[in-house]
Formats: C-alpha cells, structure tokens, sequence
C-alpha cells in the first residue's frame, strides 16, 4: 500500500509536468544535458530504520538514464551519490520511481535528494530532511465510535442512542467538551466527555435568526471553534455570517449581512460568501476561510474585517516556489483553518490539495502538496494542530492524515477513495466523507464523519 501511494504521488507530478510542457510523450532535453527530477517534499512513514521517498524525473537529459534512486546523508546537507544511495529499478516504461530506504539508525536526523544519471552525469532533486524515530513502530490510530449512528436523524442521546444529519464542524473546549456543526439538522451539538449528546443551538429550521439558543436558525453551519469563557463562533456556510453563541446561551452575528459577496471594513456591514472555517488567535482575532471567495479573512478583536490572503481568483500562486506575500496569494476554495501559538495559520486549500502556510506577516507558502499531488493529500478539508506543531488533516476521499512538524506524512486511518464505516486500527478503519477534525488536550482525535453521521475517536500511538 505505502509503494502503491507514494508511485501514484510521482505519476501525477509527472502527469503535471507533461501538461505544462505541451503533453511531450518524452521529457525534453537538450545536447549533452544530464537528467533533471523532483524530490517529494514529505517522507513516508518513517520508523526508526527504515523510510519511504522516490523522485520523478522531468527530463533525461540528452541520453538513456544508467541509475536512478536516492541519496542520504547524516552529515552532508547536500547528499550525492558519493554518500550512501539506492539504486532502483531504472526509469523504461514510466518517468517515476519509489525509493525503501533501510538500515537507517534510529533518533538520527538525514538529508535526502533524488538523483539521476545518464552519460553526461547526475542530476539531482531539492533536498529534504528527515529524523528517524527510537523505535521500529511506526504512527497509526486507532479509531472508534463516539456518538452517532447510522441514522441520519436527530435525537439527542448517549452514544450512539444520538443521531446526527450530515455533521460538519467540530472543536473542543479544554474541558473536554465536543461542539459539532450538524449541517443538515442546521443545529449546533455539544457533546460532553462522557459521550451525552444535547443541542446548544438551533431550532432545526434553514433559515437565519439570532435571539435564544433555542429558536435561533442557521443555515448549513460548518466550521466552529470556542473560547476559554465557552462562547462558540460558527460560519454559518449558507447565511454567509459568521455566528456567536454565547456561554448564556444567545446567538447574534457577530460579522456578516447574510449577502454572499465580498466586502471588508465594519463586521455588519462586511461581506462574505460561503464562509466554511473558523479559528481564534490568543489576542480575540477571528481568521475565516471564505471558500467561495477564495481569500483568508480576518476580523479583529474591535470588530473590523480585512483580507490578510488571496484574491477572488482561485489559483495556485508560485508553484514552484511556493512563496509570496498577503493578498497576492491564490487558493482554490480554502476550508479548513487552524492557528498556532506563535501566530503562523494553517490552511486547508481543498482545490489545490494543499496545506499552505500564513505566517504573522502575511507569507504564505505551502507546507505540503499542491497541484499535482493530490493523491498525498486528496482533498483536504478539515485541519487542527497540537501542541507540538503536528497537523492533523482529514482528506475527503476517506482518510485522516498526519503531517508532522518534521514534514513527515502519515495515514493514521482510513484508505483513499474507500467509502464505508468502520471501526478499527490504522488501513482497517473506513470513513465516508470526513469533515472536521479537532484535537483535545489529551492528544485525541475527534472527527465528524460526514455520511456515516458519527463522531469518530481516533486514539494515536507514536512509539516514537
């Protein structure tokens, strides 16, 4: 399975590579040139003597290629082939190649890069850096069900005597307390650590009302977070308004005129369209993902909205070097968001299956994946942090992902393009469209299980 994911990784970058360059049956080259070739920018699974990368190769350069694989080194930052390097099936009928790695040393910190060779010499890809773990065991979850059945219902309860409609969002408190979007009941749940469902907000009706908890509406509510003082804020996905609900219990609209357009300055009069996800830094600021305006928006602590990334263009900006600055970024119908302690915000760019990067100064850049790569990230939606800096990533197509500080990628659940319900360890688990994804102060995973209408729990062991 790891082989089988990380070749159909490289075939469509190469796939990429040959649109770009006019759909060439060959790479191009020129007179007496060497081969030129990419390096996937995360390593796979990492334990702590083995790894799993490969390279693709953009041009062979000006003759047939005699060796192709990767290079590492403990102590050279820019490995060749002088150092240690696998040598892999050549390149005859495909232009991308996997590369196992072994006999590695465990609690040791590598650099890597892909190389070819032909005649002429050896090219080689970026490099990127890996450390190994203390142990042979590699990242996984274990995933079980935490309320919700397969009803798709509504019903308050314990367990699974709770029914749920198509949940979406979903956020802890530092109590332990779970508050989900349930899209299609247009309600807001709680549910408490012992698994005792209730509604918080909501009176079931598709509409747009603020007031009491009890009979305010919402309108396919998706992404939501909450506060120390247990006030929950929600983009409302269909009245284009970002909502409050307070610890006491009412609702009011805290930015947005329910008009699905784009304007930023005063919070009543802003405009947003499709607003999908939501997070809140330690000052009070607000940062939405404005899906259909393709833009990163924020609304500050005195209620002022602005647009700190992207334009209405959806678009992929710098590719290749995967950098630039504020509103001159492009997304492609961003969902998720979450934020870190230092400021820097995280991205779930669900059109362009990336996670980008937006640091306190506006730089975006992409953490992993991209165009071309959606088959390491598919479709990612939902997205939460841990303490550590680790990202945890729910991919659409039916797996929950772990992108780790280091920039190594793990599945820790689930099988891509796999729909179906089960509970279980690692690949043995299935998801039916995943959505949100939250993490509590203990390192658990919750996530809200879109078509199966459950709230999963996903317990992950890192013997490393």
């Amino acid at each position: 399975m790891k082989r089988t994911l990380l070749s159909a990784i490289l075939s469509i970058l190469f796939l990429v590579f040959l649109l770009a360059t006019g759909c060439k049956k060959t790479p191009s080259s020129t007179t007496n040139s060497i081969p030129s070739l990419t390096t996937p920018d995360v390593i796979l699974d990492v334990t702590s003597t083995t790894a799993q990368s490969g390279g693709t190769i953009t041009s062979i350069g000006s003759s047939a290629l005699t060796a192709n694989g990767v290079c590492y080194s403990t102590t050279n930052q820019t490995p060749t082939v002088a150092d240690i390097a696998t040598t892999d099936p050549l390149i005859t009928t495909s232009y991308t190649f996997t590369s196992n790695i072994t006999g590695l040393t465990p609690s040791t910190t590598y650099y890597l890069r892909a190389y070819a060779t032909n005649a002429f010499g050896t090219g080689y890809g970026s490099v990127v850096k890996f450390t190994t773990g203390s142990t042979l065991t590699a990242v996984f979850g274990t995933v079980t069900t935490f309320a919700g059945n397969a009803t798709a219902g509504y019903m308050d309860g314990t367990g699974a005597g709770a029914q749920f409609n198509n949940p979406e969002g979903i956020a802890v408190d530092a109590q332990g307390n779970i508050y989900v979007s349930d899209t299609f009941n247009n309600r807001i749940r709680k549910i408490a650590s012992d698994g005792t469902v209730t509604t918080l907000a909501g009176n079931g009706i598709a509409g747009y009302a603020d007031g009491p908890a009890a009979n305010a509406e919402f309108y396919g509510p998706e992404g939501l977070t909450v506060d120390a003082q247990g006030n929950v804020y929600v983009a409302d996905f269909g009245n284009n308004v970002i909502r409050e609900i307070t610890a006491a219990g009412l609702v009011s609209t805290l930015a947005g005129n329910t008009t699905a357009g784009y304007i930023d300055g005063a919070a009543t009069a802003a405009e947003f369209n499709s607003p999908a996800g939501i997070a809140m830094d330690k000052q009070g600021n607000f940062y939405v993902a404005d899906h259909n305006n393709n833009m990163i928006r924020k609304i500050t602590s005195a209620g002022v909205v602005s647009t700190i990334a992207g334009t209405k263009q959806a678009g992929y900006v710098n590719a290749t070097v995967n950098t630039t600055t504020g509103v001159n970024a492009l997304f492609n119908n961003p969902n998720g968001i979450t934020i870190d302690a230092t400021g820097n915000i995280f991205v779930a760019d669900g059109g362009n299956s990336a996670i980008r990067e937006i640091t306190p100064a506006a730089v975006v850049t992409t953490v992993a994946g991209g165009p071309g790569q959606s088959t390491l990230l598919g479709n990612p939606v939902g997205i939460t942090i841990d303490l550590q800096g680790n990202l945890y990533v729910t991919d659409e197509s039916g797996r929950i992902i772990e992108v780790t500080a280091a920039k190594v990628l793990y599945v820790l659940a689930g099988n891509t393009n796999v729909e179906g319900f089960a509970d279980g360890v690692g690949s043995a688990a299935q998801f039916n469209v995943p959505q949100g994804i939250s993490i509590d102060l203990q390192g658990n995973i919750y996530v809200a299980d879109f078509n199966n209408n459950r709230i999963r729990k996903i317990v992950v062991t890192d013997a490393n």
